[in-house]
């Protein structure tokens, strides 16, 4: 009898020790989970702390140089003037780099810059024209047509101002040499329309979309782009 009291009281020793055990156990596994976790979250923190004046510093200084950037940009645009050049280096033409200086003063044909600070930073060239070209050829005998009337008439060059290429040396300067000659020609007494003889490509399409300008029609090599003028 004495031996069975004996081996209940060990088994259910041995049952309780083991309970507390197992308790023992999860209590230790969650201070541990607790402390893990607390630790994460301190050194997070002092990350964050420690990246936080950099990303700021970062930030101040890309707003210093985008705004230095818009008043650069700005100043040149507010000083910069449109005037007609005598010549041009035709190789930095992207467009007709096989025009010569000759021609685009012949008949009449005019080169405009933009100039700001006795630098040209965006060049456009032009021919009078009493009809709209689709190549250079007809650009061309239009062009001297035009002159040639205009001589035995003693009138102005043309009714139609034809752009028939543009190239930018700052940012900005091709949009500004557009504005600035859409400007003259609203004033001019006798061009009434601004077209240009633009080749087929998707810069030159998104440069003169972008700028206003509406798709008068394509040709076989060119494409022909319209600025609509209206005169007060």
């Amino acid at each position: 009898m004495k031996e069975i009291f004996k081996n209940v009281k060990e088994k259910l020793a041995s049952k309780y020790l083991d309970s507390n055990n197992l308790k023992s156990g999860n209590i230790i596994k969650n201070v541990k989970d607790q402390l893990t976790a607390k630790y994460l979250e301190k050194k997070t923190s002092k990350n964050t702390k420690k990246f936080k004046p950099r990303i700021k510093a970062r930030i101040r200084k890309n707003k210093q140089i985008i705004s230095k950037n818009i008043d650069d940009f700005f100043g040149w645009v507010k000083g910069a003037e449109l005037v007609e050049l005598k010549e041009c280096n035709v190789s930095e033409d992207p467009v007709r780099p096989e025009l010569s200086v000759t021609f685009r003063r012949s008949h009449g044909r005019k080169i405009y810059g933009v100039k700001y600070k006795k630098e040209i930073h965006a060049v456009m060239c032009f021919a009078f024209t009493n009809k709209v070209p689709t190549n250079v050829e007809e650009l061309d005998k239009f062009s001297q047509d035009a002159h040639l009337q205009s001589t035995h008439r003693g009138q102005n060059v043309g009714q139609i101002a034809i752009a028939y290429t543009v190239w930018s040396k700052k940012k900005g300067g091709g949009k500004l040499i557009v504005n600035e000659v859409f400007k003259k020609i609203k004033k001019s007494n006798h061009l009434n329309r601004l077209v240009t003889l633009s080749p087929l490509t998707e810069m030159a399409t998104k440069f003169h979309s972008k700028n206003g300008a509406k798709l008068l029609q394509v040709n076989e090599t060119t494409q022909n782009f319209e600025y609509e003028i209206i005169k007060k």
